[in-house]
């Protein structure tokens, strides 16, 4: 910039020559250097305005069109981008195969307390228990008035109207903060299913809704994960079958004087578990403790269907029965040596009845003979067995979305003598849960194609699913189980229209110290319907059974759980959509039923 100077020489020379003061040309010269930075001031504030000016116009007109775009949309309400919470506390719903709500959340309420707040807390702690009779008054009143706790909780969830009487009190020290439960609006239907679940973290503001058990637990992180975005968890259950399952062997169970029960029932195809039922049990709102003590099997937490080791008496008959037939060493014509008792070194293996010399094959499962099935097995021999119950799954626990079953593995022998071979065949010296049961039976009568059991709702049948025996042998296998209802013991198992077809079972409770009680059993129906074309297979069983019919005590299955299991398929299968077919037995084809 180019700069002139206050006091020019060539004008102070002038203006000395004329007489006139040079000061002035100094006053002069400044008078226009600041009136020209007056100038170039003013231009840049104009110009600072205009900038301003223009910010500030575009800024409101965004702001005008955000509002006008919101006036002009739905009502709703803000999604939080972020929460400062560091407690996630939403978990999503578990529905039925309809959609029915079995698992939901409810926000609720929580009271906790801090004692430096209170005015009178002697008197807040009994006011208290009038409003919550299980709480502790002693304790509640140490902990108010010890002076070392600042926060306490008092409870964990609340209803309205504990809220309300809550706040009636006026004690400024009792708080309340918000948070969602766990609710199951079925109460005690599908409970072993469904678990439970209780509170993680905690906060005053929320808290972390956590599974304990079940599906909950199975699948906690799925139903924890934001990425399912409100989308509910389906499992393979129908509300309504379940229901009817548990009405009924709850009433089947009082009637035989039984002192548990449990029943599985499950699509053969797909191994999708229909309902599941252990009794007793519980209402997942209000889950009990765990045993800390005795029998874990007298808690009504425990789960006969998937974690009850028991031995399932002539239910195995017809492994063996299959075991035959797909060595090709019989047909169901071939006639087995039946006569009793049968020995073998110091053991002796004897019939309920006397059979005679021979029964075929059928009839050896039609009436139950434990000479024959053992004979069969020992002439198929112990590697044969082994391998088709390992292919049934009965070396492992039954991989279903449950950790009780998961963590349950059948009791085998640990040494596979022929004695275990023989008892094996019909039952006993090999312990297993209903679901292991259930797995089986829907393997070997629907085609003989394994199935895997799961809770978790299915778009179809598995194409990959390995041959565990051939079709021929289940057909075959299907027809001797239709004639154990129609001739066999279990004919009270009928339900016209429905072609039911099973096996009984009768096994003697084994004592904790040794040995068997002779007067305790565990009674099991293992059925398929309908018998030409398979749909479900049920597995029920009572634990000490026992009921008074034609003059005497009768605990065999035939007796106990057969007609439960009748009366049952009776109600469910209407609810499951199947029609009722009426023909007679020799007019109902078995594909490739022939010898």
């Amino acid at each position: 910039m180019k700069r002139t100077p206050l006091r020019p020489l060539a004008s102070v020379i002038s203006a000395r020559s004329k007489g006139e003061n040079p000061d002035r040309i100094e006053a002069r010269e400044r008078a226009k250097r600041n009136q020209a930075m007056m100038t170039r001031q003013r231009k840049r504030a104009e110009n600072r305005l205009m900038i301003m000016g223009v910010a500030f116009f575009f800024a409101f007109g965004a702001i005008g069109a955000r509002m006008g775009m919101l006036a002009a949309t739905e009502p709703a309400e803000p999604n939080a981008i972020a929460s400062t919470s560091q407690i996630l506390n939403q978990r999503a719903d578990i529905v039925d195969r309809n959609g029915t709500v079995l698992a939901t959340n409810l926000t609720t309420q929580s009271l906790y307390a801090q004692p430096p707040l209170m005015i009178d807390p002697a008197k807040a702690a009994k006011d208290l228990i009038k409003i919550f009779p299980d709480l502790d008054e002693k304790r509640l009143t140490r902990d108010f008035t010890g002076g070392k706790r600042k926060f306490l909780w008092v409870k964990r969830k609340i209803s309205p109207e504990q809220r309300q009487a809550v706040h009636d009190l006026g004690e400024p020290g009792l708080l309340f903060g918000p948070r969602e439960m766990r609710l199951y609006p079925n109460g005690n239907l599908a409970a072993h299913i469904l678990g439970g679940a209780g509170f993680g973290k905690e906060g005053v503001q929320a808290a972390e809704i956590v599974g304990v058990a079940g599906i909950e637990k199975y699948h906690d992180k799925l139903l924890r994960d934001p990425a399912m975005n409100g989308a509910p968890l389906q499992l393979s259950i129908d509300l309504t079958a379940q229901a009817t399952t548990r009405r009924v062997l709850s009433g089947g169970m009082k009637i035989m004087g039984a002192k548990g029960a449990s029943a599985v029932l499950m699509d053969v195809n797909t191994g999708e578990i229909v309902s599941m039922v252990s009794l007793p049990d519980f209402d997942p709102n209000d889950r009990p403790r765990p045993a800390v003590d005795g029998d874990p099997s007298d808690s009504p937490l425990f789960n006969r269907a998937a974690q009850g080791v028991y031995e399932l008496g002539s239910t195995f008959k017809l492994f063996a029965a299959a075991t035959h037939l797909e060595k090709g060493l019989a047909t169901p014509d071939t006639l087995i040596n039946t006569e009793s008792p049968m020995r073998v070194g110091k053991f002796r293996i004897r019939d309920f009845h006397n059979y005679g010399k021979t029964l075929s094959l059928t009839d050896v499962i039609v009436k139950s003979s434990n000479v024959g099935t053992a004979r069969m097995a020992l002439e198929a021999g112990a590697g044969a067995q082994q391998q088709m119950l390992s292919d049934l799954g009965f070396f492992e626990p039954v991989d279903v979305e449950l950790g009780s079953a998961t963590q349950t593995r059948p009791i085998l022998p640990k040494r596979w003598s022929d004695i275990s071979t023989m008892t094996i065949s019909y039952g006993h010296g090999i312990a297993a849960t209903p679901l292991h049961l259930a797995t089986a039976y829907a393997s070997i009568t629907n085609g003989g194609y394994r199935v895997k059991p799961t809770l978790i709702k299915q778009r179809g049948v598995a194409k990959d699913r390995p041959q565990v025996i051939s079709e021929k042998t289940s057909a075959q296998l299907r027809y001797m189980l239709r004639q154990v209802v129609a001739k066999g013991t279990a004919s009270l198992g009928e339900v016209e229209g429905y072609e039911v077809a099973g096996k009984t079972g009768t096994a003697d409770k084994p004592k904790p110290s040794g040995g068997y009680y002779e007067d305790r059993v565990i009674a099991t129906f293992a059925t398929v319907f309908p018998a030409s074309n398979p749909k479900y297979v049920l597995i029920l069983s009572l634990d000490e059974p026992e009921i008074f019919v034609h003059g005497e005590k009768r605990r065999t299955a035939g007796w106990t759980a057969v007609p439960v299991a009748a009366e049952l398929i009776s109600r469910v299968a209407p609810v499951l959509d199947l029609r009722p077919a009426v023909a007679a037995i020799d007019q109902i084809t078995y594909t490739s039923a022939g010898n």
